[in-house]
């Protein structure tokens, strides 16, 4: 029986399976027109509106231009575009995991101690931040400020993407693992047929048996989570509100 590899790996598997869960459900979200909640000035310029609401609490447009920002600044996201609308699933699905922990009470509490270290490693992994000299508080207060946020402010959206993390490795991890029998299943059946039809030299099983472990784990979780967040959405309200009934 083959376990986890790293919870390092672990963290960026549950990330990516996230976006693939959030991705396949995009399909089945529904969506309901409603009457826009405005902030505005005397003058009537509207500063913000309501673009969903999950479970009475509603989501603003100010929150998916902060989630796209917060995508924006992270290391190793390949630089792809990142649509609003997989910006407001990825607020939907992490709304609805924080009421999950909260119901379960699980011990998802991220100490300083341990976000101080995460932000330490962070600061030193975005490339952008070389030029700021982020190693200085004076360089990380500057680039973060750039990318429209206060340290304050990233300290508390970093804290919560470790929590939402946690309590998703804390739900899953227990229940999943990959067998040698699954390994060499996937060596034989899938990675030996490509190297034939590309007419190229495989590797052996044992050196590439870590990182088929990897795909598995990660197929695995993102069916797992894909379900849970199914789940999740059927036992609560998520709604949508369309733009155009909002400018009609």
């Amino acid at each position: 029986m083959m376990h986890i590899p790293a919870k390092r790996w672990i963290h960026g598997t549950i990330a990516l399976s996230m976006a693939a869960a959030a991705a396949q459900l995009r399909a089945q979200q529904p969506v309901e027109p409603a009457s826009a909640v405005h902030s505005a000035t005397q003058q009537g310029t509207v500063l913000d509106r309501v673009v969903a609401v999950v479970n009475g609490t509603p989501i603003l447009e100010s929150d998916l231009d902060e989630e796209q920002r917060f995508e924006r600044i992270q290391p190793y996201t390949g630089g792809g575009d990142f649509p609003r609308e997989k910006a407001l699933q990825r607020i939907i699905n992490r709304s609805l995991v924080f009421e999950e922990a909260r119901r379960q009470q699980e011990a998802i509490e991220v100490s300083d101690e341990e976000l101080d270290k995460q932000l330490a490693t962070l600061r030193n992994d975005i490339p952008a931040c070389r030029q700021f000299h982020c190693e200085t508080d004076a360089g990380w207060q500057k680039y973060l400020s750039e990318n429209g946020f206060t340290v304050a402010e990233f300290r508390d959206r970093w804290r919560q993407r470790m929590e939402v993390l946690r309590f998703i490795q804390m739900r899953f991890q227990s229940g999943v693992h990959i067998t040698d029998d699954q390994i060499r299943e996937y060596y034989e059946k899938t990675m030996l047929p490509e190297y034939h039809r590309q007419n190229a030299t495989p590797p052996k099983l044992e050196a590439v048996s870590q990182r088929i472990e990897e795909v598995l784990l990660q197929q695995q979780v993102t069916n797992l989570l894909r379900d849970w967040l199914a789940s999740l959405r059927a036992q609560g309200t998520v709604r949508i509100i369309r733009q155009d009934e909002v400018d009609r």
